[in-house]
């Protein structure tokens, strides 16, 4: 290659540069190389580790070591200085030794911190081979280890060390804790297991081919990292995909969860607390985008006689079939007790015309993901919560709130300052529903302790509290509401009198079918709106009638009164439970009462105030059957070890 078009080659480089430099200054992003000598200025603790050469990624470079010569190079380590200069002279002698039979061999030395690579030496060799399309370089790396903490990222470093230590793979940077397991699982390894040469090398191809596909969607340019994208993709394809689809397969099944993987990425989770309002525009109404009539699909595991959470939302289901009687026509399918069960029941649902899929159960998502992504143009809905996708949108109920209305009336029949509560598992929300209970029961008994016992751990929990002398009892909320559900002390809670008889006083209760006919609605009146990125999250209570509280005759009239009080004023926004003096077991200071927690803060709550004696359970503790759920939705979840080809 002549010297000029050595020069022409520099002179490209140089615009692609400014261009790039004009770019993330017009996005207000810092043009230039980050500076790790500046990321750690306020940092103490750190060690510092010498790794042997290796090859490494060129997209892992980010930075500089020192912010000497930051500012010759744009953020992607293109030059930005003249063609003139001395600096512009090096580069293209460099350029000229990469186009040569010899090519560009020595290492660059570079420090590698929480996965990503600052140059110390070598940042022209770096911005050849940058800008020629290489995509490894081989680096002489100094580790810099950060002092272990409770941050989430550094958690998710350390947690990286362990994978790299045995897959030898240093090209995935997952920032969440909890991720790599996941990772593993998918890819049917263990933690720990040492991979093979042949293991490493598959994996680096399909993972290069990928990140091809997901450059080629403009993943890059969208503030999403590959192994990101590559974490919710494997939960619906399977890996031996990455080999066996086209080029063009694999990137049309990465634009079709795009939505999901942009919003899989966000930090903050979303929650709507309350429904939007029903209204339709002018345009919707001259163009007629809301549909007429709505075929609706509810699909449950098990069937109303074997489960009472079925029965739940099949009443619901049939009160918002009554309800919209001549606008919707709704269909149930049961038995989706597997994954297998449930992708037949949701595409028998597809072709029987449902433009409206609700599913039922946490467990159901995957299958529900994987429906919703085929399927773009039906809206699919999951009974869960505290999820991050935008094909499927989630819905629960603020337990919580009829869970402060029951600890009302238990504080305040609790003669002996002792009450008991069985909790269900511990996932998220249901620390917010002990709490919330705990603080009721304060209100009316501010002596009284609330003694904690769970249903998925091993034995009666009714039994062990009624041993301890316990009277009153808080038990599983009653799936819909109707007195017979409480009569024999196995939901709501109760009193035991005297004589020994369980005496039933009061419980929260779910309200789906107000739910159910305020999603139809929002449909059919045009107000629903789509979220292309965004993940959507309904955790709707009492003001929008998905949560009551049903009181028995029992509970004494002054006792109803106060407890009616208060339920009005949760309906109308005038009372927060948690807006007051709370101090964990620990004695945490959790608010001083002058604060609202908000709602983030209230689902993933894992905490419990000082008046509860009890803890959380642990994965290892929870009963087999109940172990899928928590690992759905545990407060907790980024502990559990996953299962191999599972999904976390």
């Amino acid at each position: 290659m002549t010297e000029t078009n050595i020069r022409e080659e520099y002179t490209r480089a140089l615009r692609m540069g400014q261009k790039e430099c004009k770019e993330l200054a017009a996005a207000g992003k810092d043009p230039y190389p980050a500076v790790l000598d500046d990321l750690l200025a306020n940092l103490s603790g750190c060690n510092v580790q010498e790794l042997p050469v290796q090859e490494i990624s060129i997209d892992r470079m980010v930075g500089t070591k020192s912010a000497g010569r930051v500012s010759t190079f744009s953020a992607g380590f293109y030059p930005l200085l003249e063609a003139d200069s001395e600096f512009a002279a090096k580069w293209m002698a460099l350029c000229k030794v990469h186009l040569s039979d010899t090519g560009i061999r020595d290492a660059i030395e570079c420090y590698e911190y929480l996965g990503d690579f600052y140059v110390q030496e070598g940042n022209k060799r770096l911005s050849v081979l940058k800008y020629f399309g290489a995509s490894q370089i081989p680096c002489r790396i100094k580790r810099i280890l950060p002092a272990e903490s409770d941050d989430p990222r550094i958690k998710a470093y350390y947690e990286f060390l362990g994978f790299y230590k045995s897959a030898g793979v240093y090209d995935v940077q997952l920032k969440k804790p909890g991720e790599y397991a996941k990772l593993l699982s998918l890819l049917g390894k263990q933690p720990g297991e040492l991979w093979t040469e042949a293991e490493r090398r598959q994996f680096s191809s399909r993972y290069h081919y990928f990140k091809v596909a997901f450059s080629a969607v403009g993943g890059q340019k969208k503030d999403v990292q590959p192994e990101e994208a590559l974490l919710l993709w494997l939960q619906v394809h399977s890996y031996d995909e990455l080999s066996s689809l086209s080029a063009a397969e694999l990137k049309r099944s990465l634009s079709s969860l795009w939505g999901d993987v942009k919003a899989a990425s966000e930090e903050k989770l979303s929650l709507k607390t309350q429904p939007d309002p029903e209204k339709t525009s002018l345009l919707e109404k001259v163009i007629g985008s809301a549909p007429r009539h709505l075929n609706i699909a509810v699909i449950y595991q098990q069937d109303p006689d074997a489960s009472t959470w079925t029965q739940g939302h099949q009443k619901g289901a049939d009160h918002l079939a009554a309800a919209l009687s001549d606008r919707v026509a709704v269909r149930h399918y049961y038995h989706a007790d597997t994954p297998e069960q449930a992708e037949a029941l949701l595409e028998k649902a597809v072709s029987d015309g449902a433009e409206l899929v609700f599913t039922t159960a946490p467990l159901l998502l995957l299958p529900t993901l994987k429906s919703a992504v085929k399927y773009p143009r039906i809206k699919f809905l999951n009974c869960s919560t505290g999820t991050r996708l935008s094909s499927v949108r989630s819905y629960y109920c603020r337990t919580y709130e009829g869970k402060f209305i029951t600890g009302v009336i238990a504080g305040a029949l609790a003669n002996n300052d002792m009450v008991g509560y069985v909790g269900s598992y511990p996932i998220l929300g249901v620390p917010a529903s002990i709490n919330a209970f705990a603080l009721g029961v304060r209100m009316t008994n501010p002596r009284a302790k609330i003694l904690l016992e769970w249903s998925c751990l091993e034995g009666d929990p009714v039994q062990k509290l009624r041993e301890k002398g316990v009277r009153v009892i808080s038990n599983r909320d009653i799936p819909v509401s109707g007195q017979r559900y409480m009569d024999q002390g196995r939901y709501g809670t109760f009193l035991t009198d005297q004589a020994g008889r369980l005496v039933p006083l009061a419980s929260p209760c779910w309200m789906w079918g107000e739910l159910y006919e305020t999603v139809a609605r929002s449909i059919l009146s045009g107000s629903w709106k789509e979220k292309k990125d965004e993940s959507v999250n309904y955790w709707w209570g009492m003001d929008s009638g998905t949560i009551d509280v049903e009181l028995t005759e029992q509970v004494p009239a002054g006792v109803r009164s106060l407890a009616e009080i208060l339920m009005r004023d949760l309906r109308e926004g005038r009372l927060d439970p948690f807006r007051q003096r709370i101090v964990t077991r620990e004695g945490t200071m959790i608010n001083d009462g002058s604060r609202t927690l908000d709602s983030v803060e209230l689902l993933k709550m894992d905490w419990l105030c000082d008046t509860v004696e009890g803890h959380i359970p642990e994965y290892e503790e929870v009963l087999p059957m109940s172990r899928a759920l928590v690992r759905e939705l545990g407060v907790h979840r980024e502990r559990i070890p996953p299962e191999i080809g599972g999904i976390q």
